[in-house]
């Protein structure tokens, strides 16, 4: 005998033959035994149900992109420079790091507003000229809609920005005493902010991660690479299915990596794939 602990099927094989061999192997004994056999085994399959001893079934893993982790690795190794664009002119340039916490963060929230649609290097040139008037809640409200338009053209889209800019300062003063809503939701209610931003103003604003920023670099790449189970038409259906597999502590630095690494190498048009060092790992390598 094995020194093994048996399983529910051979320890009921060891009660009945230690049963016949204590009683002679009579034939009464064996017929009595019958239906305690027939219950005996129906109590067999228990033991193989999910989550049952050694031979239950694992979990499923849960999906994620083939290659992701070396593809991630091979992207920080193209941006350990830190040259892009992002990088020197990006929203975390744009405000004044000397400024009171609250003025601080209510120019982050203005450089998010200017940049959509627009380049890094225009962004940070308007974000300059409005510093340069003093930027703040109170005298951006003083500030009637013609200057304002003058100093931060050409962004794109600039005078909706302008409505945009206005409203939402008057809210901030009114409803946040002149600082910025500290949640994802109540930063997308507010004018000319979509999640994106808010999520960025999250990141550089309040030091916290509530969610993937996720632009148009970062939905572009996201779709070349695969990392998204089936493709997505939107930024929004990206962040979703990002934040489904990608592991929290990821989250912050992403936009920063694929943004620039958009700005290099993979560009909306003629991607540079023969200096990408994920050349041999890109699902879209070969069709660019």
């Amino acid at each position: 005998m094995s020194a093994a602990r048996p399983g529910p099927a051979a320890s009921a094989a060891l009660r009945r033959l230690r049963s016949a061999a204590g009683n002679g192997g009579s034939r009464s004994q064996g017929t009595a035994g019958i239906p305690r056999r027939s219950r005996r085994r129906k109590s067999v399959a228990i033991a193989y149900e999910p989550g049952q001893g050694e031979r239950a079934e694992p979990r499923r893993p849960r999906w994620e992109p083939r290659d992701w982790r070396e593809q991630l690795e091979r992207i920080r190794e193209m941006r350990r420079s830190r040259d892009a664009p992002v990088d020197e002119m990006g929203v975390q340039k744009c405000y004044d790091s000397g400024a009171p916490p609250q003025v601080m963060r209510y120019q982050v929230l203005l450089a998010l507003m200017l940049s959509s649609q627009t380049k890094d290097q225009v962004t940070s040139a308007a974000m300059l000229r409005l510093r340069q008037h003093g930027l703040t809640v109170d005298t951006v409200l003083q500030m009637d809609d013609e200057t304002l338009g003058q100093i931060i053209y050409p962004v794109g889209f600039w005078r909706n920005k302008v409505k945009y800019i206005k409203q939402t300062t008057a809210i901030l003063k009114q409803k946040y005493g002149g600082d910025i809503p500290s949640t994802v939701e109540e930063l997308v209610q507010l004018p000319g902010v979509g999640p994106k931003m808010a999520h960025l103003a999250m990141h550089i604003a309040w030091d916290s991660v509530a969610g993937i920023a996720v632009d148009t670099h970062v939905h572009r790449i996201s779709n070349r690479l695969k990392w998204v189970k089936k493709e997505t038409k939107h930024p929004e259906e990206t962040r979703v299915a990002l934040e489904d597999w990608l592991p929290r502590d990821l989250w912050k630095e992403i936009n920063w990596l694929l943004v620039g690494f958009g700005q290099q190498t993979c560009l909306p048009v003629n991607p540079r794939c023969s200096q990408c060092l994920n050349q041999d790992i890109c699902p879209a390598a070969k069709r660019h």
